[in-house]
């Protein structure tokens, strides 16, 4: 067997672990669909588990599942133990473990290079094992001092651990996300909530939604097969990248984010097929008439929507959106003081959050602090564009702010690629760092030229 996987590995010019983690990434789709069959909702609980645990195994090895059980129990045991402080004590556990891991597996070097372990899989883990435990202490408070995320997803009751367990590896779900929530988890697997019997008629299908993702999947790899020789990564290294000039660089950067994309692309497309397929991704009916099932539960990326952003402000709700509510629900809003207003600081360290949460690279972090800045820069510019009335002006600005998120976003994203801090201030500096220069001049300009007061509301939704 191992034999028949090297030839099929060297035919699509894959390692053997990443055809592997491919192979049973694939077959969590059928895995799901099965789950529909399964009678009884601890029997439900049990197959998603098990499930779960088997395409681990098969993946990663059985040391994977070992690795999976420490922040699970760890989890856990806070919220058995001692309920009121167990959100914020799951929190600095499972991250400190996820940290210690990324240090001794050092799985972005693993990646560059073709590898794979199972720290990812672990990455989407540590999420929904963190917020179990705050919904489960956020249980514990009075609903009118909630947001209403938190009135949404407050676990009342302890969920027993067949639940929890079935929640982290349901059918293989934590290998790519999307992350979801305990609460619709339970709901789902209980009929209740809006799986529960409805004047709509039957439960709605899947089948068209999970063409649909596939297709995407299909597209999206076919794109990255055909992009990736001609803005191969190492072409960073090279002597003739050095010869180029200043524009020529600037696009193959911007290329070679593109090209890496359409990887991420492929993987939630798949992931989300899994979902949709379980009818766990269904998330209600549309106000039309006949009424349509939606299907956004699953929804990891929208793919005009990063590639055609008119700001940056936009891009956490159109990729990797899962993560991205996450890290709105449980770090950033969290940080907010009552009363008052969400600044830069809670945007830094909620950037600062998500690049320790894909890893202790150099480039990540100098990525995610690009972030922050560039969506600063993003929210000026708006600001000034929803601040005048001169329809010529206004466009301009549209415009601006749309060639400057392409712009910026691909030259942050070097470093998300490259990883090492020489490499990605080496090649931030080969175009002049002018991925940094332009967003920090325009967060200084925001503060010499103010935007008028008023169109309060359009300011709101920035």
């Amino acid at each position: 067997m191992e034999l028949g996987l090297e030839t099929m590995a060297a035919a699509i010019g894959v390692s053997v672990p990443v055809l592997r983690f491919l192979l049973c990434f694939v077959a969590t789709i059928p895995v799901s669909f099965l789950w529909r069959f399964v009678p009884g909702t601890l029997p439900k609980h049990v197959y998603s588990a098990f499930s779960g645990v088997v395409l681990s195994y098969l993946s990663f090895g059985i040391s994977s599942n070992l690795l999976f059980l420490v922040p699970m129990l760890l989890g856990y045991a806070a919220m058995l133990l001692y309920r009121p402080k167990c959100g914020i004590i799951t929190f600095l556990l499972s991250f400190g473990y996820l940290i210690g891991c990324h240090v001794y597996y050092m799985s972005g070097d693993a990646w560059k290079e073709g590898g794979i372990d199972a720290t990812g899989a672990l990455m989407v883990l540590t999420l929904k094992v963190i917020s179990s435990a705050i919904n489960y202490n956020d249980g514990l408070l009075k609903k009118e001092d909630l947001r209403e995320a938190q009135k949404k997803y407050r676990l009342v009751k302890l969920p027993s651990l067949i639940e929890y367990f079935g929640y982290c590896l349901c059918c293989g779900s934590h290998f790519a996300g999307p992350v979801f929530e305990m609460k619709d988890y339970l709901e789902w697997t209980e009929g209740k909530g809006i799986w529960a019997p409805s004047d709509k008629g039957l439960s709605p299908s899947p089948y068209g939604a999970t063409f649909r993702a596939l297709v995407q999947a299909g597209i999206s790899m076919a794109v990255y097969l055909y992009l990736v020789p001609y803005n191969p990564l190492s072409r960073f290294g090279e002597p003739v990248y050095q010869e180029w000039g200043f524009w020529r660089k600037l696009s193959f950067q911007y290329m070679s984010g593109f090209t890496a994309r359409w990887k991420y692309y492929f993987i939630w497309s798949i992931s989300e097929a899994s979902i949709i397929i379980s009818g766990l991704g269904f998330s209600g009916w549309t106000e039309s008439s006949p009424p349509k099932p939606k299907w956004d539960r699953a929804k990891n990326v929208d793919i005009p929507g990063v590639e055609l952003a008119k700001s940056a402000v936009v891009l956490p709700l159109v990729w990797n959106i899962q993560v991205s509510t996450w890290l709105r629900h449980y770090v950033y809003e969290r940080l907010i003081t009552k009363g008052k207003k969400p600044g830069f600081f809670q945007l830094l360290a909620t950037q600062t959050v998500s690049a320790v949460w894909h890893g202790l690279y150099p480039g990540y972090m100098l990525f995610f602090v690009q972030s922050a800045l560039m969506i600063a820069g993003s929210r000026v510019l708006y600001r000034w564009e929803q601040a005048t009335n001169m329809g010529l002006v206004k466009k301009a600005l549209v415009f601006i702010n749309f060639a400057y998120t392409l712009l910026i976003l691909n030259y942050s994203a070097v470093g998300f690629l490259v990883l090492s801090l020489h490499e990605s201030l080496a090649l931030y500096g080969s175009v002049y760092y002018v991925g940094t220069v332009l967003p920090i001049t325009l967060i200084l300009l925001g503060y010499i030229i103010p935007a008028k007061p008023g169109r309060s509301k359009a300011r709101k939704q920035q």
